[in-house]
Parts: structure tokens; sequence; C-alpha cells
């Protein structure tokens, strides 16, 4: 004869196991805090070239546009933001010793 078996009492295929493998990741925390740090200081560079703005809008103020915040300070800092965000993509994270 032939078994009658009903579909809700068939036992359910046990999950596999979980594995203990450890995932590392490509940045540490001290890695994103100097992309932060480097993010800053571009945009605070990007701010200062951005400059103030003329008294009078039909005159042309050369002292104003060719300052020395605009020409100089201003492309440093951005050029240094980028070194920094360099050397945080390079930096390898510290290794835990176990």
């Amino acid at each position: 004869m032939a078994e009658i078996t009903k579909p809700g009492l068939q036992q359910k295929p046990t999950p596999p196991a979980k594995s203990t493998t450890t995932v590392h990741t490509l940045f540490s925390t001290d890695n994103y805090k100097w992309m932060a740090i480097g993010g800053i200081i571009i945009i605070l560079g990007m701010i200062l070239m951005s400059g103030g703005k003329n008294e009078d809008p039909n005159a042309f103020d050369p002292k104003v546009v060719y300052s020395f915040t605009r020409v100089t300070v201003a492309p440093f800092l951005i050029i240094g933001g980028l070194l920094v965000e360099l050397y945080a993509i390079l930096r390898k994270p510290r290794q835990a010793n176990a």
C-alpha cells in the first residue's frame, strides 16, 4: 500500500551552520576621520576662493578680485585638502593585536 503523508507534517530542512569568518573593511574609522578633515579643508578653500563682493557692482575693483586670500591662500588650502585626502586613502589601518 502507498503511504499517505500530510503536507503539514513534513520536516523542515535545517539551515546551514553560520561561519565565523572575519570581514576586513577597506578603511578604518581613522581613515574616515582623515577623509572628513580633508573634505572640510577643501570646502574652506572653496569658500575663501569665492571671496567677498564689490561695494559697487557697476565698478571693477582689482583689489577684491585679485586679493591675496583668493589668489594664494585658497588654492593652497584646496591642494592641502587633496593631499590630506590622498593620505587618508593610502593610510593602512592599524592591526589589532590578537
